[in-house]
């Protein structure tokens, strides 16, 4: 799925961060400042409240299809740089290559998103669960090469059905990636696509939230 689309809607208003730091409250069925990001000529992905054994958590389904939850937080990355949350995968899209835009899809990603003076200039971090690269790499997005850099947090199916907990520190992975200081954060987002490849993919997402060190 192509990403400079998703970027450019992220930059419309957002709200700044409260004192808590809970972005994704799912565990508690809330579902509260998210905001379904479609795409002209795309098919839906489903994003459901299911549960899982004990907990509640949100459940992305694609068939062929791209659409992402936004959340408009607004964060200072030097005040809360942590971002933590949990992902399962079924398995990763076969036909995935992080290097093509053929194979542009993804069981999971987290996108933080930083708005700039203009919108062309908008960057974003993406958080992938990777179909091919390893674990640990980065690349620049195929479709938005100078805007988006994604950072394989989990890779192939090794770790398939299992819950695993991320954590990253924003601010030191935007200074890695773009090399300068970051501006402020005003959105984080998810999505589970497979628009490129018409495979198929599930992912679940448990709580996300943004923490000081």
């Amino acid at each position: 799925m192509k990403a400079i689309p998703l970027i450019i809607t992220l930059v419309a208003a957002g709200g700044a961060l409260a004192a808590a730091t809970a972005v994704g409250r799912f565990s508690t069925g809330d579902l509260s400042g998210w905001e379904e990001q479609t795409f002209k000529g795309k098919k839906k992905t489903a994003y459901t409240l299911v549960r899982d054994g004990e907990r509640t958590v949100l459940r992305a389904e694609s068939h062929g299809s791209a659409s992402g939850l936004v959340n408009k937080v607004g964060f200072d990355p030097r005040q809360q740089p942590l971002l933590r949350w949990s992902w399962k995968v079924n398995g990763i899209v076969k036909k995935g290559d992080e290097r093509t835009k053929e194979g542009d899809d993804y069981p999971a990603r987290v996108y933080v998103v930083f708005p700039r003076t203009f919108f062309w200039q908008t960057r974003a971090i993406s958080y992938i669960w990777a179909n091919r690269l390893p674990k640990g790499t980065t690349v620049p997005n195929v479709y938005a090469p100078k805007n988006v850099r994604m950072i394989a947090v989990e890779s192939g199916v090794a770790n398939a059905g299992k819950w695993i907990n991320e954590e990253r520190n924003v601010y030191d992975d935007y200074h890695t990636l773009f090399g300068e200081e970051p501006p402020r954060a005003e959105a984080v987002a998810l999505m589970t696509d497979t628009d490129n490849t018409g495979e198929e993919a599930i992912a679940w997402y448990g709580d996300i939230t943004l923490s000081a060190k």
